[in-house]
């Protein structure tokens, strides 16, 4: 039996298509997207490459804005939102998480993480913040690490650390176990999944991993910039706690 899911709509879209010129063709990359995203689902969007993935991730994460149609982000509509709007949704409301961790390589791990954070929070509630980030990922141990000293796991889980600085909404990833091996897949799904558990984050999640979609709450797959697939299911009941114990950190 299906579970049933949130149904307070979080994402309205609305006959979206985003073109783009690449050389003298223009590319339809989506094509009459309609798509309602409810408060705290787990979805999946799934497509071959070239399929729309990362540019419907683009237009859900007020990183792009579509060439017609409409992006409603609650009561916003991300469309036609101005440069400073679309900045403050990201900064305060939307985490992000990417294939290849994106870290400073000069900054440490704490740092990599505060530098998330909003520039108006003291000092003080910085420090306690990136602390309180890290022990949530198992990483406590490993602040003032470099990237260079960092595991590729590790270092994916600083980025979930950094997503999650403001206390974000909604936590959108564009591939986010590619570059891992599959234990430390498993160990950023669980925390991932944990954390939409416990906090109720909405995540979108671009893929072409079945174990990762096999977690989410809906899956969507795209072919040629459209919508083929829309389906619910329910994910596996065990899930890792959101923050481990200290003397068992997560594995490197």
């Amino acid at each position: 039996m299906i579970a049933a899911e949130p149904t307070e709509a979080l994402y309205q879209l609305r006959g979206v298509e985003r073109r783009y010129l690449k050389g003298a063709a223009q590319v339809l990359a989506l094509s009459g997207v309609d798509l309602d995203i409810a408060k705290g689902e787990f979805i999946t969007i799934e497509g071959p490459s070239g399929s729309g993935k990362s540019t419907l991730l683009q237009l859900v994460g007020a990183l792009d804005t579509p060439s017609s149609g409409t992006v409603r982000f609650e009561s916003q509509d991300l469309s036609r939102a101005r440069d400073r709007a679309l900045t403050d949704i990201r900064r305060k409301r939307l985490g992000f998480i990417f294939q290849q961790f994106n870290l400073v390589p000069t900054l440490s791990a704490a740092d990599n993480v505060a530098i998330a954070l909003d520039p108006g929070v003291p000092r003080r509630a910085r420090a306690v913040r990136v602390a309180e980030l890290l022990s949530a990922v198992g990483l406590a141990h490993r602040a003032n690490h470099l990237p260079t000293g960092l595991s590729g796991g590790e270092q994916q889980r600083v980025a979930i650390a950094r997503a999650l600085a403001n206390h974000p909404e909604v936590i959108i990833a564009d591939e986010p176990t590619g570059n891992l091996d599959s234990q430390n897949a498993a160990d950023v799904m669980a925390l991932l999944v944990g954390l939409r558990r416990d906090t109720g984050v909405t995540l979108i999640v671009a893929t072409h991993n079945e174990e990762v979609a096999r977690h989410a709450t809906r899956r969507i797959r795209l072919r040629d910039g459209a919508i083929v697939s829309d389906t619910h299911q329910d994910p596996p009941s065990v899930v890792a706690p959101l923050i481990p114990p200290a003397e068992e950190p997560l594995r490197s």
